[in-house]
């Protein structure tokens, strides 16, 4: 293998792909954007609660729930309905999240010391979200029960209790954007960098600069690696760009190693780039493995554990995603940021990433063959 004809080949796909105007933001701009944008849209906090109130019993007691809810910021009560036809028209067309029904009677077994019933109406049609504005909306009944029974029964109750100490670590605030942030940097590198790999060779094929190819003295193992380490460097150079952003734009905290994160990052575009000439190694046109591309880009997304936990799914998918690189990068680049492990917790992730790399690759490079069709 001659460095010197894959040095002058590298020199080549620079020069290509600069001086196309196109490609500059695709290379510079575009995974910038593409991260400000998912930093934000991905995130399951909940800052906001809209509540359609119908309140028939109007007491003091009504009032007390409205204020319970109100009281931590998180709900706010947009609409008095006047009936529950109104309040189930507003769940429908979807302007409030949650509707709470207050009974003529809630007030009157209250103060008879019998339970009296809020009809509470969440819209589920989004599961993970009306679970969090269910949860909040416990909490804040509890805080109200607790502070109707000390205004019942004003006399002091020592009973032994079980104090539970929670201290979450990692993530205190339980912000998602640390979770979901670092996985979308992972996502980001294997976006870019197997969309210009796909069309690496077939580039060469459409615009008739292949025949030039075949000529030269260049080896297939040495075209598929100079065509690859343009990709790794500006890979990399990505990498250091949304990982910039991930830390002092959104304030993720990179407790771990930058070399060891450094290292992860190679072995994952050993196998993302890999993936990538394989793809434009079997396409015949441009078209053809952009479409391979993102046919490939959605399961490995959705098979990868960056939103649903790979142990919900069903045991033959949970065994299919070991077949996906990106699955073991997001536990890499996870322990990397957010709980600062190293080498002696990461092993197995970086084995597999290994293996995966090494079988990828030499399959691109066994497929490809040095010719026009």
């Amino acid at each position: 293998m001659s460095w010197l004809r894959i040095r002058e080949l590298i020199r080549k796909e620079f020069i290509l792909l600069f001086r196309d105007k196109r490609n500059r933001p695709i290379l510079i701009v575009i995974p910038i954007i593409q991260m400000l944008v998912f930093g934000y849209v991905v995130n399951y906090d909940i800052r906001l609660i809209r509540v359609a109130l119908l309140d028939q019993a109007r007491t003091a007691e009504s009032r007390m729930l409205a204020d319970a809810l109100t009281g931590n910021g998180i709900f706010r009560i947009d609409y008095a309905a006047r009936d529950a036809r109104e309040l189930e028209a507003l769940l429908l067309k979807g302007k409030v999240d949650l509707a709470v029904k207050v009974a003529p009677d809630f007030s009157r077994r209250i103060r008879r010391g019998e339970t009296a019933a809020v009809q509470i109406l969440v819209d589920g049609s989004m599961s993970n979200m009306a679970s969090v504005r269910i949860a909040y909306t416990v909490a804040a009944l509890d805080t109200l029960n607790r502070r109707l029974l000390r205004e019942l029964h004003p006399e002091r109750m020592d009973y032994g209790r079980i104090d539970a100490r929670i201290r979450t670590w990692y993530n205190p605030n339980l912000d998602s954007q640390h979770f979901f942030v670092p996985g979308i940097v992972a996502f980001v590198i294997m976006l870019i960098s197997l969309l210009l790999t796909s069309i690496a060779i077939i580039r060469e094929k459409e615009q008739g600069t292949m025949e030039q190819l075949v000529v030269t003295p260049l080896r297939p193992v040495e075209l598929i690696v100079g065509k690859t380490i343009p990709y790794i460097l500006i890979s990399f150079v990505q990498m250091i760009v949304v990982t910039a952003l991930a830390v002092f734009w959104f304030r993720i905290p990179l407790a771990g190693s930058l070399a060891l994160l450094a290292f992860a990052t190679a072995l994952f575009l050993l196998s993302s780039l890999g993936v990538g000439l394989f793809i434009s190694t079997v396409s015949a046109t441009q078209q053809q493995a952009m479409m391979t591309t993102f046919f490939f880009i959605l399961p490995a997304f959705m098979l990868s554990g960056f939103v649903f936990p790979i142990a919900n799914m069903p045991e033959v998918v949970q065994w299919m995603t070991y077949l996906n690189p990106l699955r073991f990068f997001l536990v890499i680049i996870r322990g990397i940021f957010l709980k600062g492990v190293g080498m002696a917790v990461l092993w197995p992730q970086f084995v597999a990433l290994t293996l995966l790399g090494a079988l990828v690759f030499a399959g691109a490079i066994g497929r490809f063959r040095k010719r026009l069709d």
